[in-house]
């Protein structure tokens, strides 16, 4: 373990892959698209980021989730609604999202307010899911108790008989957009010396602007 320590304090890793030099846009998305774009085509599972919630005991809580749509400029995932996430939404529709792309160095960091979309844009999406998919959206209590692994799969084999073909969306199943009032790129530069560009949504238009590394 001791080693293992030593091992991350000498970690001294260069930033060198980019910068930000006289970059102001109008907005954030054609930026995001772009970064985006060099993500999928270099990086491994590039629309995956971190989303960080917090109910009423202030307390956040973090995981990995998957982008599936950038819809009129929001950021569209889906999840289990009555999952812990989903509850603390309910509570707390504020959240925040981060990308990491390392081997870009780069990353974006997203703040915002979450509201359900639409039944219909939950049902297209759903029915574009494998089946396995779908019927462990319904057999899976997300958050909750779990007993024993079995009777996790106890209820695959019951909502697989169920639903023989085509399997519904379950009501408590679908997605959310985070409409954005802030996005942050952020570039690795030498020296730790980072490029850190901030768009914020004031009413009508975005602001941009620098921050210290």
């Amino acid at each position: 373990m001791e080693d293992f320590i030593e091992q991350m304090r000498n970690d001294h890793r260069e930033f060198d892959k980019g910068n930000l030099e006289g970059y102001f846009g109008n907005e954030p998305f054609d930026l995001f698209t772009k970064w985006y774009s060099d993500a999928f085509i270099s990086q491994p599972e590039p629309n995956a980021f971190v989303l960080s919630t917090a109910g009423l005991n202030n307390f956040p809580s973090s995981r990995i989730l998957y982008l599936k749509e950038l819809l009129d400029k929001k950021f569209i995932f889906y999840t289990n609604y009555k999952s812990q996430k989903g509850k603390e939404l309910h509570l707390n529709p504020k959240a925040g999202m981060l990308f990491f792309w390392p081997g870009l160095q780069r990353q974006v960091r997203i703040e915002g307010i979450v509201e359900k979309v639409s039944e219909e844009i939950s049902n297209d999406y759903f029915k574009s899911r494998p089946r396995g998919s779908q019927i462990g959206a319904w057999a899976s209590s997300q958050s909750e108790f779990l007993n024993d692994r079995s009777d996790l799969e106890k209820n695959v084999e019951k909502y697989a008989k169920k639903f023989p073909r085509g399997v519904p969306r379950p009501p408590h199943w679908g997605g959310y957009e985070l409409t954005p009032l802030l996005i942050e790129f952020w570039q690795g530069r030498p020296s730790r010396l980072h490029d850190r560009i901030i768009f914020e949504w004031y009413g009508n238009e975005w602001k941009a602007y620098r921050k210290n590394p």
